[in-house]
């Protein structure tokens, strides 16, 4: 079976997402909706680009995300096929910013701090590193048409974002900053406890002191099984929901 006639994709230029990652999103979609459904064969690649206006190489990069993520499969000699029509987004290593642009939304950063420390033990134990190493400490506050979402604090080690500036950083999600330098987050552990908000969260949110929040924390690894990231979410507790697929046996 070929891919459904008629599918055309539009990809934004204007957005602050690299044109790969917009595709492979809106293929997902497509999967999801069942305008590819399982079975399904993609096109001739130099045909989809002409198509969809997007050199080779972005094409290849969209239709490779979706291959790690188990949506497609490259068979030689045959072609790349749908294989899945269940998007696997609980295994997904994505982000807040990719998730609001997903929903249409245009994410606001404002950049709180972009400076080189000193690792306190907890965060050098995460990262692998000797006490006293330095790291990338990165702190901003993510919103939307002017309400505020969420802190994300980030410690990376220099290796890998050892040249990242604010105006990068109000441009992208951190993955796709650390992406394009050539460093590729993998797999996460990730711990979300309940608290209440202290007076620097409280006024960095907008919320009353003592409001409930929910904190993310998780340590990010690369491809290599380095790790990358120690990072820690604060986010509104009335508008967050962490969703989870569970699979018996």
């Amino acid at each position: 079976m070929a891919v459904a006639e008629g599918l055309e994709i539009l990809v934004d230029r204007n957005l602050p997402v690299p044109l790969y990652h917009q595709l492979a999103r809106e293929l997902e979609r497509a999967i999801a909706d069942g305008r590819l459904v399982r079975g399904a064969f993609i096109e001739n690649e130099i045909a989809l680009a002409e198509r969809w206006n997007v050199s080779r190489l972005t094409l290849r990069r969209a239709i490779g995300e979706l291959v790690e993520s188990g949506l497609l499969v490259r068979r030689r000699g045959v072609g790349t096929q749908v294989v899945n029509d269940q998007i696997p987004r609980p295994h997904r290593l994505g982000s807040l910013f990719d998730d609001l642009v997903a929903r249409g939304q245009v994410p606001g950063t404002t950049i709180l701090a972009n400076d080189r420390v000193v690792a306190d033990d907890s965060v050098a134990e995460g990262l692998d590193l000797p006490p006293g190493s330095q790291v990338v400490y990165v702190e901003r506050c993510r919103h939307v048409g002017g309400r505020r979402l969420a802190i994300l604090r980030d410690w990376v080690t220099v290796s890998a974002f050892g040249n990242i500036t604010s105006q990068d950083l109000m441009t992208g999600g951190l993955n796709q900053q650390l992406r394009l330098r050539g460093v590729w987050p993998h797999s996460a552990t990730r711990r979300v406890t309940a608290r209440i908000a202290n007076p620097v969260d409280a006024s960095l949110l907008g919320l009353a002191l003592g409001a409930p929040l929910l904190a993310v924390e998780a340590v990010v690894q690369d491809t290599s099984g380095t790790r990358i990231n120690v990072s820690q979410q604060i986010h509104d507790g009335t508008d967050y929901t962490l969703e989870l697929t569970v699979v018996e046996g």
